[in-house]
């Protein structure tokens, strides 16, 4: 093995994972004066951020919009060069296929909890609109440390509230199960909300308040032209050329820590082993919980215990004058209607740049897998392509035959934010904290999103530093993740 000692005179960090919260936590690091070096398992950087191409057109094979009312996605964009590349969806108009149409999808909800029955017309049934009536009369429904988003918004507006729309705008967050996902950490407004209020549609109501009376102003998400999945390429590029160094194919196999010698850290990775004053840890939780199961064994086993949805998208690509699409930029599935997908994006339409450089193609995509789904990831990619055509003809008509189509699979690719979720996380930092230059960051603790990943980073950067205002800050209160899009 070839010993790399570079821990005198200057603060030497070793990333573990190149994901976006690794490369942002290297970007920081950067800027601070630390000497760098990133390490990633695969054989790119970028993880859930994948630029590719189909029928020659530059698409996204993974999220493919960052949430802009945060700001440290759209940041760190313009600071590592593409602010000119930056824009908006053309078009912000979805719809929801359920009860056997393609509906509107409403507005003036909280994710898909609604602030006047009114504002579910169209969507629910008579009933169900009439069961939302019924919550300013009920009795208040204590909500204790955390507690279950469908299990909440059904007992105080019905579940087919949360059936139809709260389950498919999760479900496009976490590939979840609403009825199991913490409403603490993944819609913390509306645990404050219920918190606060005996009728959550009240609740409601002053979220929207305050949010008019915050003016905020512009886009909700925010993509790339080129596609999302170039911001982890251009985030390497300024890590390179501010020095730091990246260095894919090299998984780390050990993580050591000595009490000796200023307790430093040793990270080896095939032959090479590297010493540092500090390290980041931005991998999957499974692979967090590997690396600490010798030197913080508390940590290691609630990390173990994070689980993961694994999930498929599927990218269709058609000629322009064969294929007729509804207007807007996609859909949503509730699971209760029985379909196979659970999203479609009309990425031609949704992005412009997309229909710009590719006038004659309509490019689409569909998203399917969710939560305890194994099923259906388990078929080939051609009975995906297959399953996602018949819906996509039973929701939108489109009988054509694609010029090309693209499965892309991300296996136990979204982690699964439960009742508690928080308090492990808390857990989680605490036992971490007992060992100096150690954080860990990305998606597995306050956020799935781009900007919560980054926040995360950030965070963890701090950490090292010995700031703890940011952990502090997000173990409190975690970023909301919205969606975006199909399979966000």
């Amino acid at each position: 093995m070839r010993e790399v000692q570079a821990r005198a005179g200057t603060g030497q960090v070793v990333v573990i994972g190149a994901g976006i919260a690794g490369l942002a936590a290297a970007h920081r690091l950067l800027e601070r004066g630390a000497r760098v070096t990133v390490l990633e398992a695969s054989d790119r950087v970028g993880g859930k951020l994948l630029p590719g191409e189909i029928a020659g057109a530059r698409v996204d094979l993974g999220a493919e919009s960052m949430l802009a009312r945060r700001p440290e996605a759209v940041a760190l964009a313009r600071e590592v060069g593409l602010a000119d590349r930056l824009q908006p969806p053309a078009t912000a108009t979805a719809s929801i296929w359920t009860r056997g149409a393609l509906r509107p999808m409403p507005k003036g909800h909280v994710m898909g909890v609604p602030g006047t029955a009114a504002a579910l017309s169209g969507v629910l049934s008579d009933e169900g609109l009439a069961r939302i009536g019924r919550d300013a009369e009920l009795p208040r429904t204590e909500v204790g440390d955390d507690v279950a988003v469908g299990q909440y918004v059904a007992a105080r507006l019905g579940r087919e509230v949360v059936d139809r729309l709260v389950e498919p705008l999760l479900g496009g967050v976490y590939a979840g199960d609403a009825y199991r996902i913490s409403m603490r950490s993944a819609v913390p407004q509306l645990f404050q909300a219920a918190r606060s209020h005996t009728s959550l549609t009240e609740g409601v109501r002053e979220i929207q308040a305050k949010a008019a009376a915050g003016r905020q102003t512009g886009p909700v998400f925010m993509g790339l032209q080129g596609g999302v999945g170039t911001l982890p390429l251009a985030v390497a590029e300024s890590v390179r050329a501010r020095g730091g160094e990246i260095l894919t194919g090299a998984p780390v196999t050990e993580l050591g820590h000595s009490a000796a010698d200023g307790g430093g850290w040793r990270v080896v990775a095939g032959e090479r082993v590297l010493q540092a004053d500090a390290v980041v840890l931005a991998v999957p939780a499974p692979a967090a919980a590997r690396l600490l199961r010798t030197q913080c064994p508390g940590a290691a086993a609630e990390l173990g215990g994070v689980e993961y949805a694994s999930m498929a998208l599927v990218t269709l690509a058609y000629r322009r004058a064969e294929a007729g699409l509804p207007e807007g930029s996609g859909f949503l599935v509730p699971p209760v209607d029985g379909r196979t997908i659970k999203a479609s994006t009309f990425a031609s339409r949704k992005w412009g740049w997309i229909a710009d450089e590719n006038p004659d193609l309509v490019v689409l995509r569909t998203s399917v897998g969710r939560y305890g789904e194994t099923e259906i990831l388990q078929r080939d990619d051609s009975e995906l392509v297959a399953v996602s055509r018949h819906d996509l003809e039973a929701a939108t008509g489109l009988d054509a035959t694609p010029v090309a189509t693209r499965v892309t699979r991300w296996d136990d690719g979204l982690p699964q934010y439960p009742v508690g979720h928080h308090a492990r996380v808390a857990r989680i930092r605490e036992h971490v904290a007992k060992l100096p230059g150690l954080a860990v960051c990305g998606a597995p603790y306050d956020g799935v999103g781009i900007p919560a990943c980054i926040a995360s980073a950030y965070a963890a950067v701090d950490q090292i530093h010995g700031d703890l205002r940011g952990v502090q800050e997000l173990t409190a209160h975690p970023v909301q993740s919205l969606h975006g899009g199909a399979g966000e």
